[in-house]
């Protein structure tokens, strides 16, 4: 058997400019962080002459064609599988919380198969893979940054460059900021999951058509990613956290449904009870609730109200084989 996993993610600013079709014109930038939750994915053979695929569904099929699971299907056609395999993934996080987990699912996927086929590829070689099959075959309205993230770890800065290609660089934070900010990073789940993809739709469809107030947002939220950045190297935790308040102000103009009034009471609580800041994790609508405080013992109100908190530490590993 062969085990997989690769860190999902907790981004700090940028998030929305890694789409094709907004960097393609724009050129993105965004600033995330990898975290110590994972998805699994590990495979052994079938012996059976069926695929047998375990995720939140089971599947037994003959032919990879007739998978149902879009991402097993088209990562199994890409790496030309041709002997029948059982493949099981499991995950830390609930899907559609807002961590990156569908581009982090396809990397951990792609890392499997290349170690079962014996293909030596590097951590940028599986990010391309990764987005290649959700971006270009399956034509889903995501970015590159769950994808890069889950291969590379750490907390980077990501840019995407308009003739398609990326760069990572490591940021430059000290040692001893980078522990005082992973133990004021408090992440709390709203209670529920949502389908991310139906508000990427709208960001996506009116960045091709050059929505002037939608092209207007994303450049500031790059902008606010630039600020955090040099705010991270400063070892500045106020200034981080008053530009993730601008950020996610900003953010919520974006759709009706990135936010909603139980998500807003709980950040106004959070905020009244010594949060700096926060945010919702990912595209919106549900998920995470990020927050940055100075002191979180004040935020048990939170938990008394129903949220679950995740500890989280961050990853520095990327995607590897167990």
């Amino acid at each position: 058997m062969i085990l997989a996993r690769s860190p999902l993610r907790i981004p700090f600013g940028g998030g929305g400019t890694d789409l094709p079709s907004y960097f393609k014109k724009n050129n993105g930038y965004v600033i995330s962080a990898a975290i110590d939750k994972y998805v699994y994915i590990s495979l052994g053979e079938s012996f059976n002459q069926r695929f047998i695929l375990n995720y939140s569904k089971l599947e037994k099929v003959k032919k990879i064609e007739n998978i149902k699971h879009p991402l097993f299907r088209e990562t199994l056609k890409f790496f030309k599988i041709k002997k029948e395999l059982h493949l099981s993934s499991h995950a830390d996080i609930p899907s559609g919380s807002g961590l990156g987990s569908s581009g982090c699912f396809a990397v951990t996927l792609a890392k499997v198969l290349s170690e079962y086929k014996g293909l030596k590829l590097n951590k940028k070689d599986l990010a391309e893979i990764a987005c290649k099959i959700e971006i270009n075959k399956l034509n889903e309205p995501v970015g590159k940054q769950d994808q890069y993230v889950a291969s590379y770890g750490g907390f980077n800065e990501y840019f995407f460059y308009k003739d398609g290609s990326t760069e990572v660089k490591k940021l430059k934070i000290k040692k001893n900021f980078l522990e005082r900010l992973q133990k004021n990073l408090l992440l709390y789940f709203t209670g529920y999951t949502r389908n991310s993809y139906k508000i990427l739709k709208v960001q996506d469809k009116k960045t091709k058509s050059m929505d002037r107030n939608m092209i207007r947002n994303l450049d500031q939220i790059k902008e606010y990613g630039y600020q955090i950045r040099n705010s991270l190297i400063d070892s500045n935790i106020n200034e981080i956290a008053m530009v993730m308040k601008e950020h996610w102000e900003l953010k919520k103009k974006r759709s009706s449904n990135i936010s909603n009034s139980k998500i807003n009471y709980y950040y106004d609580m959070a905020l009244a009870n010594g949060a700096l800041s926060g945010k919702l994790i990912g595209a919106g609508g549900g998920g995470f609730l990020l927050l940055l405080c100075k002191d979180q013992s004040s935020l048990g109100v939170l938990e008394k109200k129903g949220l679950k908190r995740v500890k989280i530490k961050f990853d520095f590993e990327g995607t590897k084989i167990l």
